[in-house]
């Protein structure tokens, strides 16, 4: 049991998870295609009408899967923050760095898609709801985040900093997913629930699992891809990058 443990500590070098990392891209990026495939024409053309919000909820199938994963990755990023801050691990920065931008997007599609649900559900394309408000306090965190690593220019320090802002940050998520009970909102309350299973269709229930194994795998794929280039960024004073420059070159 030791030595496996040992042998996964392994790619907590730069080094050695740079190749691994190309090779769980090339895996996620496979599988984002085809989910997100199957769950685009489950959504239009198999998922049914709903009886009282017509063909318009149909942009939920987006709208879910994005604010569940804006709130996911944040979780994550905290995790590789805390990870970094104990153990003093350079990968763990560099993969909370990487996943900043695909969590500030998914945010930002959230909130651009709730806010077309919106208008024709509650007449309005924004209120300061307790749940938007605090989707919308987490994309400034998203934000924040990105914008302190590009302002410090000491690497270290800026991890440090980014590392604080995120622990912080995270007391963030249980607010977003509570805010509906513990506040009198207009955002509806959850339609799936691991206690109390799911009020949708199973139909509905499956397409939007899909979906959101499509996104999941999307900022898999993303976040690989990025930390490979934050990777080579960050030790391209070191021996093993300036071999690998030669065997490409």
């Amino acid at each position: 049991m030791s030595s496996r443990i040992l042998n996964w500590f392994k790619f907590s070098s730069p080094a050695t998870f740079y190749p691994l990392a190309g090779k769980i891209q090339k895996v996620a990026a496979a599988i984002a295609v085809v989910l997100l495939a199957i769950g685009l024409y489950m959504s239009f053309f198999v998922a049914p009408t709903d009886y009282k919000q017509g063909e318009g909820y149909r942009i939920i199938f987006i709208h879910v899967p994005s604010a569940w994963m804006s709130m996911f990755i944040y979780v994550v990023m905290a995790f590789w923050a805390a990870m970094g801050l104990v153990f003093r691990t350079r990968l763990s920065f560099m993969m909370a760095r990487a996943l900043a931008p695909t969590g500030a997007l998914m945010t930002f599609i959230a909130l651009w898609t709730g806010a077309f649900w919106g208008k024709p559900m509650w007449g309005t394309w924004w209120v300061w709801d307790a749940r938007l408000t605090s989707e919308l306090i987490l994309f400034f965190l998203y934000i924040g985040y990105i914008a302190l690593q590009g302002a410090i220019p000491d690497v270290r320090r800026g991890d440090r900093a980014g590392a604080i802002l995120l622990l912080v940050g995270v007391v963030n998520i249980p607010i977003i997913y509570f805010s509906v009970k513990w506040w009198n909102t207009l955002h509806q309350g959850a339609s799936v629930s691991i206690t109390k299973g799911s009020s949708m269709s199973t139909i509905m229930l499956e397409t939007m699992l899909i979906m959101t194994f499509a996104f999941w795998a999307y900022a898999i794929a993303v976040a690989m891809a990025r930390v490979r280039l934050i990777i080579l960024e960050r030790e391209r004073e070191t021996r093993w990058v300036a071999e690998l420059a030669e065997v490409r070159g």
